[in-house]
């Protein structure tokens, strides 16, 4: 083995530093477990709370320097970076090393214009948003909408967090069973001292810590604004809603004296909404359905022709073009097989870039994913109620799939 060995009394010399510097850390930065490890370029986690280091960029590396990359690594756990990540990778099928790095470079605009400052000195190749030229204070996923890899970032091809930081697990990582990780009940306890301590001395910590502290333990986002979500994930992906218009001519016309080439033009995502009119579905929860598809009109921009509708319980009714909610047939009363429901929304031309369900979800479900995004409204069960409905005491509704996103309709 050759190079330096860890100095270990150095790296918890800056730990203790940034504990010092940013004191409401100082629960997660003790509950990082350092592992040496000579492949990672400097400094690494992963999701089980283990910081790998490379003896060579600790001895390379001012103490305090050392102490921002210390806050800098736990900012990635504490804001959930690794489950953030394998979820926009998911959802706008990012794929492949150079995404995971956009994914990477993301997160660290996020967090490191909070860090350095105040006890904290920042290395001379800290990527910031200011670097970037991206405006400050926004979250990893806005900044992926913001910036491309080019020529310009190859300086940060180095640049390796860590699966804490993007969710892809390294060669170096030790997996949930290696030693001395941290538990997920654990890893919830730690965040939540954390934001126990910033609610605590809220004038001690910077605007975004507060704004974490604040969500962190918060109930899930509301149904509203993850169906938006999904819908400006749709319209962001490639080859969805993209049309060519005469309208605007296209820049690159002046470069063809005597030709008008069209330009690309973006359009709202199609959207069907399939909602379940089986027996276990009350009047009231029907008419919480209408509210919500009110709702997803307004988020296509209030492009009613953009908007389907059926109605599903044991077999599909029509598809139809949304005039008014109050119009909308809502046909059904027997059993519950959205399946068909599926099949039939993606059968209809044109097809939908989102399928939203709304549902109880006491159905089957298909087992391939659809080839669209699909959000599954679900209304909410109170304990027993799913087994009282269907009659039949050894009745459990199958889990939604792990494909679809999933939340509760009035939740949050």
């Amino acid at each position: 083995m050759t190079g330096p060995v860890l100095d270990r009394e150095k790296l918890f010399a800056a730990r203790l530093q940034a504990a010092r510097a940013r004191p409401y850390l100082a629960s997660a930065l003790f509950a990082l477990h350092p592992v040496e490890d000579r492949q990672v370029p400097t400094m690494a986690v992963d999701r089980h709370w283990r910081c790998y280091v490379s003896p060579a960029f600790v001895a390379a590396t001012p103490v305090e320097e050392l102490a921002g990359v210390w806050v800098h690594e736990v900012s990635h756990l504490l804001r959930d970076h690794h489950g953030r990540g394998d979820r926009v990778a998911r959802a706008r099928e990012l794929t492949g090393p150079a995404e995971r790095l956009r994914i990477n470079i993301a997160a660290d605009c996020e967090i490191n214009d909070d860090i350095y400052g105040d006890g904290l000195r920042a290395p001379a190749d800290v990527v910031t948003p200011a670097y970037l030229r991206l405006p400050g204070d926004q979250l990893m996923e806005e900044y992926l909408h913001e910036f491309r890899l080019g020529p310009e970032l190859a300086r940060l091809a180095w640049l390796d967090c860590g699966s804490g930081a993007d969710g892809l697990e390294r060669a170096w990582d030790l997996g949930p069973d290696g030693a001395d990780g941290l538990t997920e009940q654990q890893r919830d306890a730690v965040r939540f001292r954390v934001a126990e301590a910033i609610r605590g001395r809220p004038g001690d910590a910077p605007q975004g810590w507060r704004r974490w502290a604040e969500e962190a333990f918060q109930p899930p986002q509301p149904w509203r604004e993850l169906l938006g979500a999904a819908l400006r994930a749709a319209v962001s992906s490639a080859g969805s809603g993209d049309d060519y218009s005469y309208g605007r001519p296209a820049r690159r016309s002046a470069s063809v004296p005597g030709t008008v080439l069209p330009s690309l033009r973006r359009r709202p995502p199609r959207v069907t909404v399939v909602i379940d009119t089986s027996g276990s579905v009350s009047d009231a929860e029907l008419g919480a359905a209408l509210v919500e598809v009110a709702a997803i009109c307004r988020a296509v921009g209030g492009r009613r022709d953009l908007v389907s509708v059926l109605s599903c319980d044991a077999a599909a009714g029509r598809v139809d073009r949304l005039c008014r909610s109050e119009g909308i047939a809502l046909i059904g009363g027997g059993g519950t097989d959205l399946r068909a429901g599926f099949a039939a929304a993606l059968r209809a031309r044109p097809r939908p870039d989102v399928l939203a369900v709304l549902t109880d979800g006491q159905t089957a479900w298909p087992v391939s994913r659809p080839s669209c995004r699909t959000v599954i409204g679900l209304f909410p069960r109170g304990p027993g109620r799913a087994r009282q409905i269907e009659h039949n005491p050894e009745y459990r509704p199958a889990s939604p799939p792990a494909w679809a996103r999933v939340v509760v309709l009035g939740g949050g």
